[in-house]
């Protein structure tokens, strides 16, 4: 008798399935694993479901790097109308390699990187492959012609693409275009389950009802209904239409989770699993198929490629954008010398990587003596934790308030950052007697070099609490990569021209 001939599947799966439950229970693995019917249509179904609108957004996809190469095509043709149509064989080229890249897939579309990965690859693939068919047939290249015609195509591709993802994220705010989604497990993760997919509506995940280990099971206090017990999930899958099953707990594992992956495909239901593992993201996840399992291998440190590729996106970047404010720094420092007696820049110690102290630069916002006055306000703080702000402070000036409202006066820690003692984006550096209130998990914050900017300034800067700003400091030291750098920085743009949260 061979494994998938047991009678009794597994123990496992016996012991879930011996739980009360809604319904007969029946094989996972036989070919009615659930009972058909013929089901009532959704009311809201065509105008809410991912699944309508999938398709719609995927030719929007496409027309928008259509109509991105078309542009770039006729640009090209002004300038150099023989040499125009190396950009339109650029621009073919492009869109195949987008479509190879799974830039137009459904499942890639919408949320995570997949896309914006598709349309980076395609733009060096694109410029690789029109470069060696000017070698093979021996034809003349024109270098610069294409290199431009490829850049604008990657940019204008990106941009296009990220314009289109924040209208779904809109609509997803409003629950439209969401996937209906079953979460199945124990009380207790599917209540953290789904408190994280309310808190992140733009991924598409509407939970339509959960599935605890047995029917009987106090059920999580989130106003989501009991759908039925494990034993029910690929029935329940099936009479409400779900289009996603979200695992999370330790309550299905192993063969029974494989079994369920085999009934939810009759059903033409996605499995997704959620491990146990908290806050790390993509880059560090890798999946290691050994001995027939899935094992998840973690990346415990950067790699040295990824943090040279930092460094010398720090320095050169760095040094570049301290050149060209250059003027705005010189004009602020006389406009901060002139109105308030003092120096124009103001230095202070502060923590670097792994607790090393270096000295940080800024443009004096404040009267001279604002650190003698901090102690006499620190019961005023606006913000809980190891932070002092306050919307009102009384020992910023006039031209320091207004210098921090679009962070200018930040502007001086360029030098900082070329120098090596902080990088573009990470954990703003904290003061040595914070660090010295520090516990537990807070001190990782200090496995990076601190940043001018970072994943907390461009979610809410100093309008989010002190524990939200850890766990996102957090997640950043966890997961950082140069993508998400160049991300982080493209919106630190947006939240300082808006000026939202900084005071």
């Amino acid at each position: 008798m061979t494994i998938l001939e047991d009678p009794a599947e597994n123990m496992d799966v016996l012991l879930d399935r011996r739980r009360a439950a809604t319904g007969p229970r029946r094989s996972w693995a036989s070919t009615e694993p659930f009972v058909t019917h013929p089901r009532e249509a959704l009311a809201s179904y065509d105008a809410t479901h991912w699944g309508s609108v999938a398709g719609h957004y995927v030719r929007q996809a496409l027309a928008v790097d259509a109509c991105i190469v078309a542009l770039v095509i006729a640009v090209a043709a002004l300038f150099d109308a023989a040499a125009a149509w190396w950009s339109a064989v650029a621009g073919l080229v492009f869109l195949l390699t987008v479509a190879a890249g799974h830039g137009y897939d459904r499942k890639s579309l919408g949320d995570g990187p997949v896309e914006f990965q598709a349309v980076l690859r395609a733009g060096v693939g694109s410029a690789a492959v029109v470069a060696l068919g000017s070698v093979a047939f021996a034809v003349p290249l024109p270098r610069v012609h294409v290199a431009g015609t490829v850049v604008l195509l990657t940019v204008g591709a990106a941009i296009g693409r990220h314009l289109l993802r924040r209208s779904l994220h809109g609509r997803r705010s409003r629950g439209v275009a969401m996937s209906r989604t079953l979460v199945v497990g124990d009380a207790t993760s599917v209540h953290h389950l789904i408190h994280d997919l309310r808190s992140a509506t733009y991924h598409g995940y509407q939970v339509i009802g959960v599935c605890l280990p047995a029917i009987t099971d106090q059920p999580p206090q989130d106003g989501v209904p009991t759908l039925g017990a494990l034993a029910d999930i690929p029935q329940v899958a099936y009479d409400h239409q779900a289009d996603v099953v979200i695992v999370s707990g330790s309550e299905l594992s192993g063969d029974a989770l494989r079994r369920l992956s085999w009934a939810l495909g009759r059903a033409g239901v996605d499995l997704v699993v959620a491990p146990g593992l908290v806050e790390v993201l993509g880059p560090r996840v890798h999946l290691r198929p050994t001995a027939g399992l899935s094992l998840l291998e973690v990346e415990t440190t950067s790699p040295r490629r990824r943090l040279l590729a930092k460094s010398t996106l720090d320095r050169t970047l760095g040094a570049a954008i301290l050149l060209a404010v250059s003027p705005v720094i010189l004009a602020a420092a006389i406009a901060v010398r002139v109105t308030s007696r003092g120096p124009a820049f103001f230095h202070q110690r502060r923590i670097g990587v792994d607790g090393r102290e270096f000295t940080m630069w800024k443009l004096r916002s404040m009267y001279t003596d604002a650190e003698e006055r901090r102690a006499a306000l620190l019961g005023d703080s606006d913000r809980d934790g190891l932070m002092f702000k306050m919307h009102d402070d009384p020992r910023i000036t006039s031209v320091g308030r207004l210098l921090r409202r679009y962070s200018v006066d930040e502007l001086p820690q360029l030098w900082n950052v070329v120098r090596g003692d902080m990088s573009l984006v990470g954990p703003r550096p904290p003061l040595p007697q914070e660090v010295d209130e520090y516990h537990d998990a807070v001190y990782r914050r200090l496995r990076v070099r601190p940043g001018l900017t970072g994943l907390w300034q461009v979610s809410g800067r100093a309008d989010l609490s002190w524990d939200e700003s850890i766990r996102l400091d957090l997640r950043y030291v966890d997961n950082w990569s140069v993508a998400m750098d160049l991300m982080i920085l493209w919106k630190t743009g947006r939240a300082v021209f808006g000026g939202s949260g900084a005071y």
